[in-house]
């Protein structure tokens, strides 16, 4: 367990900001930070983070809460994991008892494999750096290559020893769960027999973007014909190829920065590169680029550089994958080496001023290296020049964003030495197309679906009560520790005309007081539970502290009413999402009227409660053996304090 007072200091230390800037790229929105939702693919913005409140919401999927919370969503880390991780990033020291035998079995799948791969990397390590095979094999192999001990041990590279069982046994004698050695691929089991997948490889742990052990990569050092030169892990519960990028929890704060990330095919591209001081680079580690993957990217920069071998068969590679950027809308740039080069031997062999300057000078927009590349197959051959020109186009039709489209047509036209117009006619008659294509799909899927007719859906119906409570819990937090001036209106007789009137009383109080006192005098109840326990919670802390704090009232909640309160108080945060200032709308800010915000909401639950009431005494009025006129003297009174209220609640509404 880790103790309290580690927790306390995490809580404490912790920007949620800054933790989840290594996911997400941020940018300024006001007071807040704004980007793309990590939980789903969407292109506008829908995700908040408020450095004041410490707290974050996405508004696309409903998430919210602190920077554990979002740890705990995006990285599916458990509550510990989820400390330990920040623990670490801040360089506190954890606090805490070894964990039993009892508790490690208790543990659930995920996690196993997650401690086992843990356990393997440090294995794999270990054998290269304390062994003599590790070194005379593994080691050496790395130095050839030209990798340096920094690196090495940066990205935690290491060795399986050239034996079949002898990683498994050790596991096994550690306490480590065999069928967890075989969920993570790192032990094959046949019948009664046991291998080490890994057997005589070098090893390159793949992390995912917090630094978790995923799985492996394996290159055999042999030239043993019928194994395969590359071996990775098979797909597990937590390690899915098409979703990861090998090196990206290296290079995420870089590619944020730099605003590009460098795209390469294997695993000693990425470390030879970011050794020469290229750190904004990732590979999708010998597997064909997926939306996934470019989704990754895309939380970080909107820029893609894909680096190619200078050989033919790597250029063409570097096609399939440009459409799928483009479909994701974001940028790409095409860099290819010199014939016989690939980024692992060219970043060998030159300076990082050397390797900047070619980067800079040669990466291509993607319709020029497109055009490069199939001009030389087409030569004269006016066909070919057709279906090069309809290629291109093929792929500026992919890009989401019409102004882009046009500008990217306008280059097109001018490379291909070819009309605008014959180009716009094509690119209208591929969207055409498409959309034809994709409303006959719409209309199969629908047809499936006309057995019954669906009945018309009825508006949602909006709960007052829920809302005004809701409303209550938003005030107590954002202002309950504040002092106000509170205008009471009461109600008097005018000495003249002998009219009941309306007299303003001024008193000062502190919000939650005010609250708490008006709600008492009602004998008020919440309806919901949540909201109950919340308003109790609240009363309770704000009553005690001097000096309320959010942040540490939301780290004490549990995470389903953590969220609950972040979604409360980030509610009106989805507006700076629309840019309404720079729009020359100005949302009127809150602070300027709290106490009428306050009186406000208690009169209009204070009226509705009184609806409710009245309408329950109609009902009570069509039951036999009832006192009908004790009934009506009471609907009069409740009917009577209503208008009261209501005179009240406009005199508030209208200031």
């Amino acid at each position: 367990m880790i103790s309290q007072n580690t927790i306390a200091q995490v809580f404490e230390t912790a920007r949620v900001e800054e933790v989840i800037g290594d996911f997400v790229q941020l940018k300024k929105a006001g007071s807040n930070f704004k980007g793309l939702s990590p939980f789903s693919d969407e292109r506008s913005p829908s995700f908040m983070v408020s450095p004041v409140k410490q707290i974050w919401k996405d508004f696309s999927s409903g998430k919210g809460g602190n920077a554990v919370t979002f740890l705990m969503e995006h990285e599916h880390f458990t509550y510990p994991e989820a400390i330990k991780y920040l623990a670490k990033k801040y360089n506190i020291e954890i606090e805490e008892t070894e964990r039993t035998d009892e508790e490690k079995e208790q543990a659930n799948t995920k996690e196993s494999l997650y401690l086992v791969s843990e356990y393997a990397n440090n294995y794999f390590q270990k054998i290269l750096h304390k062994t003599d095979q590790g070194k005379a094999i593994g080691l050496s192999y790395f130095k050839e290559r030209g990798f340096k001990d920094e690196m090495i041990k940066k990205f935690q590279l290491g060795y399986a020893l050239d034996e079949w069982q002898a990683f498994t046994d050790e596991a096994l004698k550690k306490g480590y769960n065999i069928d967890y050695l075989e969920g993570t691929g790192l032990t094959i089991v046949k019948d009664e027999k046991r291998f080490d997948r890994f057997k005589g490889r070098v090893m390159f742990p793949i992390h995912s973007m917090s630094g978790r052990v995923l799985g492996f990569g394996g290159r055999i050092l042999t030239n043993d014909k019928k194994a395969a030169k590359y071996l990775n892990s098979p797909e597990s519960e937590i390690y899915h190829k098409s979703k990861v990028l090998y090196g990206l929890f290296f290079a995420k704060q870089t590619i944020a920065k730099e605003d590009n990330c460098y795209l390469v095919e294997g695993y000693t591209d990425v470390i030879q590169l970011y050794q020469a001081g290229i750190k904004n680079v990732v590979s999708s580690s010998g597997t064909a680029l997926t939306s996934e993957q470019i989704r990754l990217i895309n939380r970080l920069t909107n820029n893609i550089t894909v680096l190619f071998d200078g050989d033919a068969a790597g250029m063409r590679a570097s096609l399939r994958g440009i459409d799928l950027i483009l479909e994701q809308g974001m940028n790409v740039r095409v860099c290819s080496f010199p014939d016989g080069e690939d980024p692992d031997s060219f970043a060998k062999s030159n300076t990082l001023d050397e390797i900047t300057e070619y980067l800079n000078e040669n990466s291509k927009d993607f319709i020029q290296f497109k055009a490069s590349v199939l001009v030389e197959d087409s030569s004269n051959d006016p066909i070919k020049k057709a279906e090069t020109i309809r290629d291109i186009v093929n792929s500026i039709a992919k890009i989401p964003d019409q102004i882009k489209r046009e500008v990217y047509i306008q280059e097109c036209a001018r490379i291909m030495d070819i009309s605008e117009n014959v180009l716009f006619s094509t690119l209208a008659q591929i969207s055409k197309k498409e959309a034809t294509d994709a409303n006959k799909a719409y209309k199969k899927q629908q047809q499936a679906f006309q057995v019954v007719k669906s009945e018309p859906k009825t508006q949602k119906k909006v709960d007052i009560q829920y809302e005004l409570e809701r409303k209550i819990i938003e005030i107590l937090l954002l202002y309950g520790e504040k002092k106000e001036q509170f205008e009471d209106l009461v109600l008097k007789e005018d000495e003249v005309s002998g009219d009941l009137i309306l007299e303003p009383v001024i008193q000062e109080a502190r919000v939650f007081e005010k609250i708490y006192l008006d709600l008492q005098e009602d004998e008020m109840q919440f309806s919901d539970v949540r909201f109950k326990n919340l308003y109790y919670s609240l009363i309770d802390r704000l009553n005690q502290d001097e000096e309320f704090s959010t942040k540490n009232f939301i780290n004490q909640l549990d995470q389903d009413m953590a969220q609950m309160v972040t979604s409360i108080l980030m509610e009106d945060e989805k507006y700076n999402l629309h840019d309404w200032e720079r729009n020359h709308i100005i949302p009127k800010e809150k602070e300027h009227t709290i106490s009428q915000l306050v009186n406000q909401t208690i009169l209009s639950l204070r009226c509705y409660l009184i609806d409710q009431k009245v309408a329950a005494f109609k009902d009570e009025t069509l039951k036999e053996d009832i006192d009908n006129q004790s009934i009506i003297e009471d609907v009069k009174d409740y009917v009577g304090l209503k208008m009261l209220l209501s005179r009240k609640l406009g005199k508030v509404i209208g200031g």
